[in-house]
């Protein structure tokens, strides 16, 4: 990762290089936004509280498993010191919601299900349908979306690699899709290619990690170069994918 962070630091730009005026108004509207919103505040007390919890949990890990936690049976804060996404970036989650208002979102990973609250509060008319591998991990998580009221979250338990295709079958379109889950190549690439059909010219695609191995890595190259992508963002800590068709494709490498 260190090697994968000094290449993305030489390369990354700034707002004033860019010249697609579709990519500059999402970079300083959306993805560079200090804006506060409402909900930020209680979720992150919920991450505080996640943090200090030490309650113990049987963890099913169906994917690459973690690079710090190797135990079955592991704490709550422990998961959620390694697990989660950062405030940082799931500010941008709610952030990317709030904007394009998508009605259809899908997260493969639910853990916590923190991340899942920050993309279902930008609205609560929108359906959110999140995946999780481990019972115990998604009964953690059904908690935090009942105390936060979003009864519009569904929690789809299962390995996804089986509970994955036959929601595909009952969904028209996606709108907004977070890869969050199995952080390796073949999976991956999977799971984009299984959500492909399903997006269209105003959906948008975030894969999680695409620098944390050199699995990912080589899943993000591949994505990108898919000829039904358009425009790739990469900020390192997450990489960002747009489908419209009159766009010429761009892929950029952005400071976050």
């Amino acid at each position: 990762m260190l090697k994968s962070y000094w290449a993305y630091f030489r390369k990354a730009k700034g707002a004033q290089l860019l010249h697609s005026p579709f990519v500059y108004e999402i970079y300083q509207n959306v993805i560079r936004s200090s804006q506060q919103y409402y909900a930020f505040e209680s979720l992150e007390t919920l991450r505080q509280r996640l943090l200090l919890n030490p309650q113990k949990i049987a963890v099913q890990d169906y994917g690459a498993g973690s690079q710090h936690l190797s135990h079955k049976e592991r704490s709550i804060k422990d998961i959620a010191a390694y697990s989660l996404s950062s405030a940082k970036q799931s500010q941008l989650l709610f952030r990317l919601v709030n904007y394009f208002q998508p009605k259809t979102i899908l997260e493969t990973g639910t853990s916590l299900g923190l991340s899942t609250l920050y993309m279902a509060l930008p609205n609560h008319k929108a359906r959110v349908i999140t995946l999780e591998g481990c019972p115990q991990t998604a009964q953690v998580a059904k908690e935090h979306f009942k105390e936060l009221k979003a009864a519009h979250i569904e929690v789809i338990e299962g390995e996804i690699q089986n509970t994955l295709p036959p929601l595909l079958k009952q969904i028209d379109k996606l709108d907004f899709v977070f890869l969050d889950a199995n952080h390796r190549l073949e999976p991956t690439l999977q799971y984009f290619e299984w959500c492909l059909p399903y997006l269209h010219e105003d959906s948008v695609l975030v894969v999680d990690d695409i620098h944390w191995s050199e699995e990912m890595n080589q899943a993000w190259q591949e994505i990108q170069k898919h000829a039904r992508v358009s425009i790739t963002i990469d900020l390192f800590v997450c990489g960002i994918l747009f489908f419209k068709k009159k766009q010429a494709k761009q892929d950029f490498i952005l400071k976050f």
